[in-house]
């Protein structure tokens, strides 16, 4: 069986959610419903490095990969949540292939990158022979993605996409649009041309492109799909605790 790493890497499709509460249990019970990674949000939700912590060894008991995505592309930020033994990590707001490559050493110990050594959970608090940590963990196993969220990455894509380490790219529709004065607009012409053209740059790169969309509505998933984009995080506990209840709300008050 593929795991998530070899599935971007192959570019096939691979499926996510949001975590953006605090309970851990949360976690451990989407971790068991099939999806092949959790996407735990340290950028916009309010989790602190404990929270984040407990939801690791949550989705370790789901058996469920996780991303961590961190607030910044800042080495410091990085490590913290590096140590904690994700599987994988997300860069936001990635604009520049200078940018990429400062993201991707800070997750590489030298002589590849600059990460500090020092993991803990990463190296099951010392049971794992930190050695094959180094050589295998950290550097063969992890997981690295960034997100393009400008319409400056998108034209800086030609050279991003040669970055060797990089498992996929992903697309945040919302800032995108933001940045062309289109906040929100996702759907409509000028956005959706830049999303095309990312698509297109990434997949002749030979790499696999994903998004972060809210939606559970099976056409606009198949709409990103066809577009090329295989890896897609798709709704989040808030919005799937949202929809669901409403749902037998609509069936309980259908019997009045």
């Amino acid at each position: 069986m593929k795991t998530t790493k070899q599935k971007m890497r192959d570019c096939e499709l691979v499926t996510g959610m949001h975590i953006l509460l605090g309970d851990p249990c949360i976690t451990e019970l989407c971790g068991k419903i099939g999806f092949d990674f959790l996407w735990i949000d340290t950028e916009h939700a309010p989790t602190d490095h404990q929270v984040l912590l407990n939801h690791l060894i949550a989705a370790t008991a789901a058996r469920c990969d996780t991303i961590v995505r961190v607030p910044w592309n800042d080495a410091v930020m990085a490590k913290r949540v590096l140590e904690m033994g994700p599987i994988g990590i997300l860069f936001p707001m990635i604009n520049t292939a200078e940018e990429l490559d400062a993201a991707m050493k800070a997750t590489l110990y030298p002589p590849e990158g600059n990460r500090g050594f020092g993991p803990i959970r990463a190296v099951d608090y010392g049971v794992m022979d930190q050695r094959e940590y180094i050589c295998h963990g950290s550097r063969e196993d992890m997981i690295r993605c960034v997100q393009i969220e400008t319409k400056m990455a998108v034209e800086n894509l030609d050279e991003m996409v040669k970055n060797p380490w990089v498992d996929a790219f992903i697309i945040g529709p919302c800032d995108l649009s933001a940045s062309i004065g289109q906040l929100y607009r996702i759907y409509e012409k000028p956005t959706i041309d830049l999303i095309r053209l990312a698509a297109k740059k990434v997949r002749d790169a030979g790499k696999s492109m994903g998004i972060s969309i809210a939606t559970e509505s099976l056409e606009q998933m198949r709409f990103w799909h066809e577009m090329g984009i295989n890896v897609i995080s798709c709704g989040s506990d808030t919005s799937h605790l949202i929809s669901g209840s409403r749902d037998t709300l609509r069936k309980l008050q259908s019997l009045a």
